[in-house]
């Protein structure tokens, strides 16, 4: 149970050119509207347990599949099956009479959902109690702010453990405690065997929750893969509107795939780390290491900015720079200019693990304006333990640690550090 299946999904909405239209065909007078597509042709599985994310920008058709799935619409082309009961929460506040009060909505949330009202009964006090709206609970939902009503619809959602649970950014809208709340239960749920479809712009939460990226664009499915690789592709879509260059993935030794996008007007042909004026690609944590990229530049432009960024095995960015924001741009270059630009770091507190570089050549603060060459896991190297103390974690940060009595002066304990 838990599982889902799509084969060939599709959704077209009629498009008139004249209101008359309608009338005319409804009488049986000819075709007078048009096709307009939303979705088309997305096929997919979800195994069951399985935590699947779908990112695309806005109207590439994530919410219509999502509705698709939950019945809210029906698919113009294509089929579906949901092996199990499915708790959704897709647009906010959906499905809550704004003059009832909270606990009436939920009643009637629940009932929606399939969960026995002498159930909901008997999880009332634990719903309320995760929701956190206090006397909220008895007072019309119209009263609500949009942070309230989505705490109050996540709980109902979440009261009984689904076999499959589907979000649709509606807890984006709450706030960020209740939003590490949330995904707590989640990931609770998604251990226990619950199957996920995940909609979210929030790269973070799909690389950490979910074991598979589906990329959406124009109604069409782009990409099907891990979180990491599709994410990566998403981002180099980003300026696609803005330039017309190639967006190229490809096998490393690894296994793992690296993205590379870009103009091409500037090339990035080296990127090394140094540590002891040698080239490595293992270090230990807190040495001194420089991170060095060379650049070709094949047509006149006006400015270049060269930008880092560093991140662990998951893909999550840990930190990254540019010299536009380091006031160290060059500008005016020409075709045929070779430059090599070191970023030095007196000190790479790393945790231990493996670790991946993005290199990026682009005008200006972001790569969204001009994007000249974009390298992800253009390196990729090796923390390992140094000589002090050993810690866990993404950074190795320096700490001290003094114990002081309890007896010790006030002015003591306060300059005590740990």
């Amino acid at each position: 149970m838990g599982f889902l299946r799509a084969r060939n999904l599709g959704k077209a909405y009629k498009r008139y050119e004249r209101k008359s239209g309608r009338l005319l065909e409804w009488l049986g007078l000819g075709t007078h509207h048009q096709d307009a597509w939303v979705l088309r042709d997305v096929s997919f599985d979800v195994r069951a347990g399985e935590a699947v994310g779908i990112i695309g920008a806005n109207g590439a058709g994530k919410s219509t599949l999502l509705k698709i799935i939950t019945g809210t619409i029906r698919p113009t082309t294509g089929a579906y099956e949901a092996g199990g009961r499915i708790a959704a929460l897709l647009e906010l506040g959906i499905g809550f009479h704004p003059e009832f009060t909270g606990r009436q909505n939920v009643y009637m949330s629940g009932h929606v959902l399939g969960i026995p009202g002498e159930t909901i009964a008997s999880l009332m006090g634990e719903i309320a109690a995760f929701a956190e709206i206090g006397d909220y609970v008895d007072q019309p939902v119209r009263t609500y702010s949009s942070g309230m009503q989505v705490r109050l619809a996540f709980s109902v959602a979440t009261a009984v453990r689904p076999e499959i649970l589907i979000i649709d950014e509606a807890l984006s809208v709450g706030d960020t405690y209740f939003q590490h709340k949330s995904f707590d239960r989640i990931r609770q749920f998604r251990d226990q065997g619950t199957t996920l479809l995940f909609v979210s712009h929030n790269a973070s939460a799909i690389k950490t929750l979910c074991d598979r990226a589906i990329l959406l664009d124009q109604g069409a499915l782009l990409r099907d893969d891990e979180p990491e690789a599709v994410l990566d592709y998403y981002n180099a879509m980003i300026s696609v509107h803005r330039a017309n260059y190639e967006i190229q993935q490809s096998e490393r030794a690894t296994g793992r795939r690296a993205t590379r996008s870009g103009t091409g007007q500037a090339t990035i042909t080296a990127v090394d780390l140094i540590v002891d004026s040698r080239t490595v690609r293992a270090l230990r944590t807190g040495d001194a290491a420089t991170l060095r990229i060379a650049v070709a530049v094949a047509a006149e432009i006006p400015e270049l900015t060269v930008g880092i960024m560093l991140r662990d095995r998951l893909g999550n960015e840990i930190f990254g720079t540019n010299t536009f924001h380091m006031g160290r741009s060059p500008s005016s270059l020409r075709r045929g200019d070779q430059l090599t630009v070191d970023f030095t770091f007196p000190a790479l507190r790393l945790g231990l693990g493996s670790f991946g570089v993005t290199a990026a050549l682009h005008i200006g603060a972001s790569h969204i304006s001009a994007s000249y060459d974009w390298w992800d896991r253009a390196l990729v190297f090796q923390v390992i333990a140094g000589t002090g103390p050993l810690t866990i974690g993404v950074c190795d940060l320096p700490v001290t640690v003094d114990w002081w009595s309890a007896a010790a002066p006030t002015q003591g304990r306060e300059a005590g550090k740990a």
